[in-house]
Parts: C-alpha cells; structure tokens; sequence
C-alpha cells in the first residue's frame, strides 16, 4: 500500500508518500517562517494556500515516475487538532485529491501521529509516548482500545512557553533553537565540569536560576516559569543564563512525569515526539531517565519530530489497511481533536505483546519496589512492619534542582501525613525522617495499591479523604492510583464485606502537597485522581462518579463545579 499525506495544522506546509512494502518515506516540506514573533494564524493560513499545492504536486509527481498513474492508494491528512484556518486548507486539498484520484480519504489525528510514527519506528509493543511540540505537551498510553491521557500542560505547550520568553527578548520564531544555543554557549562560558557525587550522572554545577517547577501528579504548568524568565530578563540577568535555567527546569519537569506516567502504567518503553523533541538536553534527560529504570527510549531521527506529512501517511497507511476511512461529507476538520477521542483501530490485528492491565502483585513482598521517585524498602514483619522510603537522586536534573526538590519534597511528606492523619484522613504514623538522604521511615499501611484492584467502595472512599483534606486546607498535590493504599481485611473482613462497609484505604505520599484553601487547587487535587483513573480502568465512568459522591458527601460542592472547569482547560478541548 502506497499513501499520500498532507500535513499542515500551524506552521508546516509538507506532503509525503509511504510505501508500507519497502517501508520508506518522501517527504517534501515547506515551512512557514514569520518576520517577528510566533506564528500569526492569518499569515500562517496565507502561506498553507500557496505551499500545500506545490509540496503535493512535487510528491505526486515522485510517486507517479516511480510506481505509474495508479501509484497512490488512499490519501491522508492531519484533521487536528491545529489551526481552524490551516486545518481546513488541508483538508480541501485533501478531499479534491482523493476524488480525482478515485482512492479512500483518511482523516489522521495529528498527535496519535506523533505518537505513531515513533512506535513504528522503534518497533516498542506499547510504549508511553511524551509528546513534546509547540502548542501542545502530554503523555499518552494505550488502553482498552484507545489512546489515554496520561498527563497534559495546564496552560502552554512547552514550545509556546519558550517562545514566550524569546519574544520578550526580541528573538524570532522558533526560539527553541535559539534557547538551545544560548545555554549550551552560557554552559560552556561558565566552566561547566562534571560533578562527583550522587547527582552527577553527566549533570553538572553551573548556577541555576530559582523558577517555578510545577508538577501536578502527571500534569505540568508553564505559565509561571514563562513569566518569571521574562522578569528575570528585564531584571538584567544575561539571557544565556536564562536559557540555561529554563532548560533545565522545564525538561525536568517533562522527564519526571513521564517516569510517573512508566511508573503508574507499569510500562517499559518510551518514545518522544514534537518538534521540541529535537532538542539534544530534553532527548539526553529522558535517555538518563529510562537508562536508571531500565526501561527502552526511542526518539524519531528530526525529520519525522517537526511537523511533518511522513507520520500522517505512516498512520494513514495503518489506518487504511484497517478499513479506517472517512467519507468526505463527514471529513470536517477538528481544531480541537484530541487524542483520546481517536478510536484506535489499526492496532487490534497487530501481533503485539500488550500490557492494558499491568500485572501488579496482589499483595506487598518484603522485596525493595521502585516508584517513579523513590526506593521502597518493607522491614519488620506483623504488625510492626514498617517502610523505608528514599527519594533517589536523578541524574537527569541539575544537582542543585535535584538537591531541593528532594529535600523539600521529603519535607512535605512528613508534615503533611501527619496534619492529614490530624484530619481525620487515614494515612501512615512516621516515624523518622532523615533530610540528608531524603529518607523517611513510615508506618506499613494496606496489603496493595488502589490501581492493583479498582472498585468503587475504594474510589468513593478516597473522595471522602480528599474532601477531609481540603477542608484542612491541605492539597495532597499527586492523588493517583497509585498513592492510594487498600488493605486486603483481617478477621472479620468477610463480615464487613457482606455488610457493604468499604475496604479500608489510606493516602501516601504527599510530597507534592501543600497548604491551601483555594478552590482551585482542590479542584486540580480531584482533577489528579480522575485522571489516573481514566488512563488505567477499562470503564472508569461508575469510579468516577462513586469518587465524586464520596467527595460531595463531605466536601465542598463548589471544587466539584471547578472540576469541569480544570478538565476543559486541558490542551486539546
């Protein structure tokens, strides 16, 4: 099967042919490249009407001296998410071609895309994907049939929030580039050697920046960091220094939540996708990241990173062997199609090792476990047993971001559990904290994690915790699955079962949390749990809507009617 793909949601003019018999990919592009600024959607729009002809008609023509008139099969196109006036250019060029070519219409989202090509690419069964472009930033998991948010920007992608900061400065689209140069030039300028100790791992001690490093279970926020590098700017701090800072930080929130995301699915491969993922500190963290989990990373060679029509026709040539076409009259382009809403149907005749229900033990061993952010040592035996929990240094990140999160995370840990268990929410007794080696030892608490065996007794539960906790004035800040305990039941559980009494659960780890009594950030905390749910439970809607019962019967109805607002501000809706 030969097909022909057109790309242009923003800033990329581009159209390809895949040959799926000899796997191999033309690709012919024409970018959009501004005067000033970012990408202005009207000029963008302009440029699409004049470039997406003539990147067709030069692949067309490829096609047809090497395969003959009917080298085309069926034609794919990006249908968004993207810019409305970009999307539909694409889309008209799309339809006219198909109909004249007699050949099936195959409208691809453009972030599955992403996520595609660098499956294809790497051969991984069923890998977590980070997608990492301008407009957008996510982590992405199949399940059940579809591909799952795991974890999103809040507000920008990460390539607009860059751009943010190198239009303040006066530097011209893309800034990524631009940023990438400045802190390797400031890195080098600075003396940067390689630091011995427990952080090293190729990081290094050059001087960083205090900015915002916001991290919320498995979703993220760049508004703030933006805005601080800006002030740092007029502040008078050199911009090479700034571009070193907001590299680090940035990168390093995007690698944590994908160990998250690996952590909480229980998967060993991770791709990366977006344009910003041509960028050589992102590529080196996420590589150290998954080095130390053993776990496998792919990153696409830059030409199939950048926008660009190669995925679109790779996806469109899966989803067309699977008879996934679209009829033209039911062909309109989404700016907003997310891609979750994608029913994935090219995969369900592919020979792969799937792991949509990670095996999880059903109950704890006394063997060391690791999490995305510590080791976990159970000791003791009875009713003594206790956990020895070590925030573990990460490599990836500059040793002195590395240093302060830790402590400061370990900090929060102990406070927190304490004032939660004041409140009346179950969580561990701690016994010892130990800053030095970011070590606590804390109470044995549950026989397994909620996300071993989801039910809703257990999800409602976790709601009347949280609604405790909030009217505390206390955000947990990573409210998964995973950070939920359920114990199993001693004598007298059978009794307690047929009685309807919920399976006792218990909340862990608070080293995102903090103090607050905004409705906004309780909100986020409900917004957390529903995500992690939604990611990994084949039907999630009754455990969702038991969790909000329980919190409804405690807490305050005014975070349940934030809730939609947080959910709607996700990226792709």
């Amino acid at each position: 099967m030969r097909v022909l793909g057109i790309e242009g949601t923003a800033w990329c003019a581009s159209a390809a042919l895949y040959d799926a018999e000899t796997d191999s990919v033309l690709i012919e592009s024409d970018p959009y490249e501004p005067d000033s600024g970012g990408i202005h959607p009207r000029e963008a729009a302009e440029h699409m009407s004049e470039a997406i002809p003539e990147v067709v008609d030069r692949v067309l023509t490829a096609a047809e001296e090497r395969h003959g008139p009917d080298a085309v099969d069926a034609v794919a196109f990006s249908r968004g998410p993207g810019l409305g006036p970009c999307l539909r250019i694409v889309g008209t060029a799309a339809r006219s071609l198909a109909g004249t070519l007699g050949v099936p219409l195959v409208g691809v989202n453009h972030m599955v895309a992403h996520l595609e090509i660098g499956r294809h690419r790497s051969g991984f069964d069923n890998p977590v994907c980070l997608n990492a472009s301008g407009a957008n930033a996510h982590l992405l998991g199949y399940h059940d049939g579809r591909y799952r948010v795991l974890g999103e920007t809040m507000d920008a992608g990460v390539g607009n929030a860059i751009d943010k900061f190198t239009r303040h400065v006066g530097w011209s689209h893309p800034g990524g580039p631009k940023v990438e140069a400045a802190a390797a030039e400031f890195a080098a300028s600075a003396g940067e050697t390689d630091v011995e100790g427990e952080s090293s791992g190729g990081t290094t001690e050059t001087d960083l920046l205090d900015l915002p490093y916001v991290v919320k279970g498995m979703d993220f926020s760049f508004s703030g960091i933006s805005s601080a590098a800006n002030d740092a700017a007029d502040e008078g701090v050199p911009v090479g220094e700034i571009c070193f800072s907001l590299q680090e930080h940035v990168f390093a929130m995007l690698t944590e939540v994908a160990e998250r995301a690996l952590s909480l699915t229980g998967a060993d491969e991770l791709v990366l996708g977006g344009g910003v993922a041509q960028n050589d500190r992102l590529r080196e963290m996420l590589a150290a990241m998954c080095g130390a989990r053993g776990a496998a990373f792919h990153a696409p060679e830059p030409r199939f990173l950048r926008d660009n029509a190669g995925m679109i026709a790779v996806l469109g040539a899966k989803m067309a062997a699977a008879g996934d076409t679209v009829a033209v009259a039911e062909s309109a382009v989404d700016p907003n199609f997310r891609p979750d809403q994608v029913p994935v149907t090219w995969r369900t005749s592919e020979s792969v090792a799937r792991r949509d229900e990670p095996e999880r033990p059903e109950t704890d061993t006394d063997a060391d476990r690791r999490g995305a952010e510590a080791t976990v040592e159970v000791t003791g035996g009875g009713d003594d047993r206790r956990v020895i929990k070590r925030r573990v240094p990460k490599s990836y990140r500059h040793p002195e971001l590395d240093r302060t999160l830790r402590r400061d995370r370990t900090v929060a840990e102990a406070r927190l559990t304490s004032e939660a268990r004041r409140a009346g929410v179950p969580t561990p007794l701690v016994y010892d904290v130990d800053l030095a080696t970011a070590t606590l030892t804390l109470q044995h608490v549950g026989d397994r994690d909620l996300a071993a065996a989801l039910d809703e007794r257990s999800t409602e539960a976790v709601g009347r915790h949280l609604a405790r906790l909030h009217g505390a004035g206390v955000v947990h800040g990573d409210p998964t699955t995973r950070n939920v305990r359920v114990a199993l039941g001693g004598e007298g559980a059978e009794a307690d079962e047929r009685a309807g009494a919920p399976p006792e659960t218990y909340l862990i780890d608070f080293g995102l949390g903090y103090h607050t009594g905004h409705v906004e950030d309780h909100a986020m905390d409900l917004h957390v749990f529903e995500g992690s749910v939604r990611a990994t439970a084949a039907d999630p809607g009754p455990l969702v809507a038991a969790f909000e019962a329980g919190y409804a019967a405690v807490g305050d109805g005014d975070v349940l009617d934030r809730l939609r607002d947080v959910a709607d501000r996700g990226r792709y809706r």
